[in-house]
């Protein structure tokens, strides 16, 4: 494994939601980390990632964010969650 800075391996559309609710969201506000969830669809290229990559928001490129989990919420293989916070 090497290391390095980080590179754009590609573009996805994506849907960024702030984490709201749940006990440890809650927790984790008040140490100044907001969660996201980061839904992409499933596919060859997307299967790739994992939590040592980042995600950055093509919209605003200082909006970055640490990949802390990978799930595949609808067990069909359509789409993954991506479990973020804010970096």
């Amino acid at each position: 494994m090497t290391s390095g800075p980080f590179e754009t391996v590609f573009t996805e559309p994506a849907r960024l939601r702030p984490g709201i609710g749940s006990e440890t969201v809650q927790a984790a506000r008040l140490q100044g980390v907001q969660p996201y969830t980061i839904t992409i669809r499933s596919s060859a290229r997307t299967r790739t990632i994992t939590t040592a990559w980042r995600a950055v928001d093509a919209r605003d490129a200082t909006r970055i964010f640490d990949i802390k989990a990978i799930a595949n919420p609808d067990e069909w293989g359509m789409n993954l969650n991506l479990v973020a916070v804010q970096s």
